[in-house]
């Protein structure tokens, strides 16, 4: 019996399929209380990205985007990143309902010999986004799974499933997620 007063916790908006979403602890958050469209929100936690032995991101200047079921994904500041850890390449680009046509750049470090360790399309941008997320021109998003390490505020990021999504898993967030096996018609 809950003898606070308050109301039980219930989602902003509930996972399909029957599924529950798990309840925030104290400190946490629930993707599913994430607004759609997403919210763009300042954050000062430590971000700290590598790629085999150089450090490609050391920021406190982030920019979290929340959207429902997924991970925040980070955007950060091309001023906080290695000026030679991104490349552009010639390919597809994509598009966001929401912010946007997104072009793709690999992130360049430096294997243990000393070699250049490429990770090709891992990064993201919106050189020109919509008014809404005008925010993230100058940032740059990047796939955790495809980095050696993301760290927030020290916590080792986990990816979001998926091979398209780029969500940071950390213990301040509860789902579930999308992305996950059964998730496909999210």
């Amino acid at each position: 019996m809950d003898t606070t007063g308050s109301a039980p916790w219930r989602p902003r908006t509930s996972p399909p399929g029957g599924l529950a979403a798990t309840p925030p602890a104290a400190g946490q958050e629930s993707v599913w209380d994430y607004p759609r469209p997403p919210a763009v929100v300042p954050s000062d936690e430590h971000v700290v990205v590598l790629l085999g032995g150089t450090v490609v991101a050391d920021t406190r200047r982030a920019l979290r985007v929340l959207e429902t079921s997924h991970p925040p994904t980070y955007y950060l500041p091309r001023a906080d990143m290695d000026p030679g850890a991104l490349r552009a390449v010639d390919g597809p680009a994509t598009w966001c309902e929401f912010k946007g046509r997104a072009t793709y750049l690999d992130v360049v470090g430096e294997g243990p010999d000393g070699s250049a360790l490429v990770a090709r399309q891992a990064a993201w941008t919106y050189p020109d986004p919509a008014p809404a997320f005008r925010a993230l021109a100058g940032h740059v998003a990047l796939y955790p799974g495809r980095m050696t390490r993301c760290t927030v505020d020290g916590e080792v990021v986990r990816a979001q499933s998926g091979d398209f999504y780029g969500g940071w898993r950390t213990a301040r967030v509860v789902g579930p997620f999308k992305g996950e096996p059964g998730t496909r018609g999210w």
